[in-house]
């Protein structure tokens, strides 16, 4: 073979193709990257958490054990930052407002969003028009409408009384009153939060099949009969998880006693959560404030497990 030849046929080896990737490999590897893609999008996600949510209540748990003061070395003292908030007359009275302004939640701002739902669903016309109405005081800041239910209570010149004394009807102090003063902060968190309730309790319904409603009306039942036959059953684990996000939610009530009636007349609004706010604030007292805001973690945290209970079960059975 001449050396030409030679030289072509060694050229003609370098040149030679590589064995193409196979498919199995390409998916592998773009899944590969999928994977590590999300994971970092994810990280970010977990390290906003940490730095957030889980320290605090980390930190919030070690320091229900100190004597912590701002500027000063923490001291460990056990158990008697919840022995000194459980003699703390104040620790009853906000506990028992809690619960009451919860319970009274549940009377009145639980039935309200399902009644709305239901009016809602039968309308046909202007639905658009009601949904915003009806979800309008949710886009409003708390504190603003805090701030217009407190003018509106004002038992002098407020919308409240004059409307009373229109109707040739006897006034109320509403939040002014001890005995009134929790009822007129249920009414303000029930018009500033159903909202949502009433766009998640529409969307339940209108997932309900038409047949269903049509075979009750042809077996000749009436619209009360109707709603407790189909419409309750279709939506009861919606109701059910709706009830358990408004107990965590009622439970940590702030905005509305620190706004409108400071948490008086006579501790009458005093709840945990401002309770919590004065311990820490006020009296300069971050260990007595942990403690509470562990008890309070505690109860919510046993909410939390059944509606995360219910949820998991729920997806099991779909």
């Amino acid at each position: 073979m001449t050396e030409t030849a030679q030289r072509r046929t060694a050229v003609k080896v370098a040149v030679r193709p590589t064995q193409a990737p196979s498919p199995a490999g390409d998916r592998r590897r773009r899944r590969l990257t999928d994977q590590l893609r999300a994971y970092g999008f994810l990280l970010g996600g977990l390290v906003c958490f940490a730095l957030f949510s889980w320290y605090p209540a980390i930190r919030a748990v070690v320091i229900a054990f100190q004597k912590y003061t701002p500027g000063s070395d923490p001291e460990w003292v056990g158990t008697a930052n919840f022995t000194r908030v459980f003699a703390d007359p104040e620790f009853a009275a906000a506990w028992r407002n809690t619960l009451t302004f919860t319970l009274l939640a549940l009377l009145i701002g639980f039935a309200i969003p399902f009644v709305l739902a239901l009016v809602l669903n039968e309308l046909r016309h202007a639905k658009a028009f009601f949904r915003v109405v009806v979800y309008l005081p949710v886009m409003i800041p708390p504190v603003v409408s805090a701030l217009l239910w407190k003018w509106f209570y004002d038992p002098g010149t407020g919308l409240a009384n004059e409307a009373l004394r229109l109707l040739h009807l006897p006034t109320s102090n509403w939040s002014n009153g001890a005995d009134t003063a929790l009822v007129s902060l249920v009414i303000v968190a029930t018009w500033a939060n159903m909202g949502g309730t009433v766009l998640i309790y529409l969307a339940a319904l209108q997932s309900i099949p038409g047949e269903l409603y049509e075979a009750a009306e042809l077996d000749g039942a009436n619209l009360l009969q109707r709603i407790r036959h189909v419409t309750v059953p279709q939506t009861r684990f919606v109701i059910l998880m709706l009830m358990l996000l408004q107990i965590i939610a009622t439970m940590q009530v702030f905005t509305e006693p620190f706004v409108i009636t400071g948490g008086g007349p006579e501790n009458a609004t005093v709840t945990v959560l401002y309770l919590i706010y004065k311990y820490a604030f006020l009296y300069n007292d971050f260990g007595g404030a942990c403690a509470l805001s562990v008890l309070l973690l505690a109860l919510l945290g046993a909410f939390s497990a059944v509606y995360l209970r219910l949820t998991r079960t729920s997806g099991e059975d779909v």
